[in-house]
C-alpha cells in the first residue's frame, strides 16, 4: 500500500491507541502524512529507533506491540530456549514505560515469561540480568542520547549482548511476517502478574549487578577525591551513586538541575556526553567545590563523557578516544593479574592510539565494526574458546566495558574506573589531561573529529547513498598533503592497497562503510548512521606536535566536505 492508503487503514482501526485517534486526526499536512505512513519504521540489527507518535514509520504502543510480537514467534520458531522468558528494561524518556509495559503484555499472552523493571534501569544492568537469570533475551526500551521527541527498541540475545546478524536477521524476518499492527492480541498487566507470566525485578537485581560491578574495580575507601557527577535527566543516578559510594567514594556531589529522570531533558536537549554543553552545569558546581573530576552519563547509561582540569586548572572535556586510551592504559596498567592472551577490541572507527598502547602492554587488539554488539559477540567467542582473554573493550562514541559480567557498554563500571584512574593520577601529583598528554609524548599526538550530515526522508536516503558510492567511484592517491595507503570498503569486504594494488579480504559482517588509511595511521570513514537520518563522516589525524595533529586533521576534513558539497 502507498502511504495515503496506510494512513486511512490506521483511521479506519477501532482498536487504534485514543491518544494516537486524535493525533492522526489533527494531521493535515500530506507530507507530515507521507513521512509517517510511507515505510515501517526500519528494525535493523540493533533494534529500531524513531521519533514518537503515530503512523508505522513512528514509536508508538502499535510498532512496539509488532516487533514484541515478531520476537515472540521468534524465540518459539528459531530457539529452544523461549521458556527460559525475556528481560525488559527502560529509561527516562517519555512513553517508556507504556512501551515496555505494552511488551511484557504481548510476551505474556504469548505464554513467555517477562521479567519487567520496577522503574527505569540501565541498558548494562539489562544486559547483566539476561545473563544473571539465563534468559531467552532482552529488550531496552531507549534511544540512548536521541533529543526528547525520539524513542527505540533495542532487542538482546540469550549472551546478554545486542542480537548479532545472524539472529538479527531471523527475528527481522519473523516480524516481517506480521502484517496486521491490529491483531496483536494481549494480557493485561495484572493477569500478568498474578499469573505469574509477568515478575517485577527491583533491589535483589540492584545489588547482584552493582557487586558485579564493584568486583571488576580496586576499593578506595580513603579516597579524598571531589567527584560531580550528571546523570543528565537519565537512569544512571542511583546505580553509579551506589557503586561509587560502595568502592569508597565519599565526595560525590550530583547536579541537582540535572538529578531527577525527565523525559523533556529540560537542561540538555541534546542529552549526549559528547556534547559540551551538557556540562555547563557541572563545570560550575565543579568549578564551586574545587571537584577533581566531572562524569556524565547519558539516558540509558551506557556511555560515559569525562571532563577533567589541564595544569592550569581550567576544564578540558576528553573525547571518547582519550578517555577509551586513557582508560586502556590504566587498566593494563594495573591490572598484572591479566594472562598473557589478554586481548583489547575496539571499533574500526575508532582511535589507533589506544591500540597502539594496548600493544605496548603485550595485549593483542581485535578491531570489530562499529556497535558495541561485535565487541560483545567476540567475548562470548572467546568466553568459549579461550583463545583471547578479554581485557577491556571500547568505542569512540564514549563507550567502555571491562571486565566478564555483561556484553554491552556500561557507564556505571566505566564511571567507576575513571574515579579510580583519577584518585591514582592524584596520588602521584598529576591530572587526568597531564596523564593524556605524556600518552602523546610516548605515543604520538593523535586528533580526532566527527561531522555528522543529517538528511531526513526519502530524498535524505537516496542522497547518503549516493555520497556513497561516489566516493567508491573516486579515484585518489593522495588527500591532504598525505598518501593513501588502502582503501577498505566494508560493503564489499575488500580492502585494497594502492601501493601494490593487491586486495585481501576483510573477515567482519558485510557493512556499508569506507575506510581511507593514510601512511602515516591517520584515516577517515564514511558510514551511514543505523539509528540516524545521518551520513557520519570519521577524521582521524597524527603528528609529532598537537598542532601538527590538528593542522592535518581540519586540512583533511575540508577537503573530505568539500568532495560531498
Amino acid at each position: 500500500m502507498n502511504y495515503q492508503e496506510n494512513f486511512n487503514q490506521w483511521l479506519s482501526q477501532e482498536k487504534l491507541d485514543p491518544t494516537l485517534r486524535r493525533e492522526l486526526e489533527n494531521i493535515k499536512d500530506e507530507k507530515e502524512i507521507e513521512d509517517r505512513f510511507y515505510t515501517e519504521l526500519e528494525f535493523g540489527t540493533g533494534g529500531m529507533r524513531g521519533k514518537m507518535g503515530v503512523g508505522i514509520n513512528r514509536m508508538n504502543v502499535h510498532t512496539i506491540a509488532r516487533v514484541t510480537k515478531g520476537l515472540g514467534n521468534y524465540l518459539k520458531k528459531e530457539t529452544d530456549n523461549a521458556d527460559k522468558g525475556v528481560v525488559i528494561a527502560y529509561d527516562s524518556r517519555h512513553k517508556s514505560p507504556e512501551f515496555a509495559q505494552t511488551a511484557a503484555c504481548v510476551l505474556g499472552q504469548m505464554g513467555i515469561k517477562a521479567y519487567l523493571f520496577t522503574e527505569l534501569r540501565p541498558t548494562p544492568e539489562l544486559s547483566f540480568a539476561v545473563r544473571h537469570l539465563n534468559a531467552a533475551a532482552g529488550i531496552v526500551i531507549t534511544a540512548s542520547h536521541n533529543p526528547k521527541e525520539y524513542n527505540g527498541y533495542k532487542v538482546y540475545g540469550p549472551d546478554g549482548g545486542q542480537m548479532v546478524t545472524a539472529s538479527a536477521d531471523a527475528l527481522i524476518a519473523e516480524i516481517a511476517l506480521i502484517k496486521d499492527y491490529f491483531d496483536i492480541d494481549q494480557t493485561s498487566i495484572e493477569t500478568g502478574l498474578k499469573s505469574g507470566v509477568i515478575v517485577m525485578l527491583g533491589e535483589e537485581m540492584d545489588e547482584a549487578y552493582s557487586q558485579a560491578v564493584c568486583s571488576c574495580c580496586k576499593e578506595n575507601l580513603n579516597s579524598d577525591l571531589k567527584v560531580v557527577y550528571t546523570p543528565i535527566h537519565g537512569s544512571g543516578n542511583q546505580p553509579v551513586r551506589r557503586v561509587l559510594k560502595k568502592l569508597g567514594y565519599q565526595q560525590v556531589s550530583v547536579v541537582p538541575e540535572q538529578e531527577k529522570p525527565d523525559g523533556n531533558f529540560t537542561t540538555a536537549p541534546y542529552p549526549n556526553p559528547e556534547d559540551r554543553s551538557v556540562f555547563t552545569l557541572a563545570m560550575k558546581l565543579a568549578e564551586d567545590l574545587e571537584a577533581d573530576v566531572i562524569i556524565g552519563t547519558d539516558p540509558d547509561c551506557d556511555r560515559v563523557g569525562v571532563v577533567c582540569r589541564d595544569s592550569g586548572g581550567e576544564f578540558v572535556v576528553l573525547t571518547g578516544n582519550q578517555t577509551g586510551a586513557l582508560l586502556v592504559d590504566y587498566y593494563l596498567k594495573t591490572r598484572t593479574e591479566l594472562p598473557e592472551n589478554k586481548v583489547v577490541i575496539k571499533t574500526i572507527v575508532t582511535s589507533e592510539l589506544g591500540a597502539i598502547v594496548a600493544k605496548s602492554y603485550g595485549a593483542a587488539v581485535l578491531d570489530v565494526l562499529t556497535g558495541f554488539k561485535y565487541i560483545g559477540e567476540c567475548m562470548t567467542e572467546f568466553e568459549k574458546s579461550h583463545e583471547y582473554t578479554f581485557a577491556f573493550g571500547y568505542e569512540e562514541s564514549y563507550g567502555y566495558l571491562a571486565g566478564n559480567y555483561a556484553r554491552d557498554k556500561d557507564a556505571v563500571i566505566a564511571s567507576a574506573l575513571v574515579c579510580e584512574m583519577t584518585d591514582y593520577y592524584k596520588k602521584k601529583g598529576m591530572t587526568l589531561y597531564e596523564a593524556l598528554l605524556a600518552l602523546f609524548e610516548k605515543h604520538g599526538y593523535f586528533e580526532e573529529g566527527i561531522e555528522a550530515i543529517t538528511l531526513d526522508g526519502i530524498e535524505g536516503k537516496q542522497k547518503i547513498n549516493a555520497i556513497m558510492e561516489a566516493f567508491r567511484g573516486l579515484e585518489l592517491s593522495e588527500m591532504a598533503g598525505m598518501q593513501l595507503k588502502e582503501i577498505t570498503d566494508y560493503k564489499t569486504s575488500i580492502c585494497r592497497d594502492l601501493a601494490t594494488g593487491q586486495t585481501k579480504e576483510v573477515k567482519l559482517p558485510k557493512s556499508n562503510v569506507l575506510k581511507f588509511v593514510f601512511d602515516d595511521f591517520s584515516w577517515f570513514a564514511l558510514r551511514p548512521s543505523g539509528t540516524e537520518p545521518k551520513l557520519k563522516i570519521y577524521f582521524s589525524a597524527t603528528g609529532k606536535t598537537a598542532q601538527q595533529a590538528v593542522d592535518k586533521k581540519d586540512h583533511l576534513k575540508n577537503q573530505v566536505l568539500s568532495i560531498i558539497k
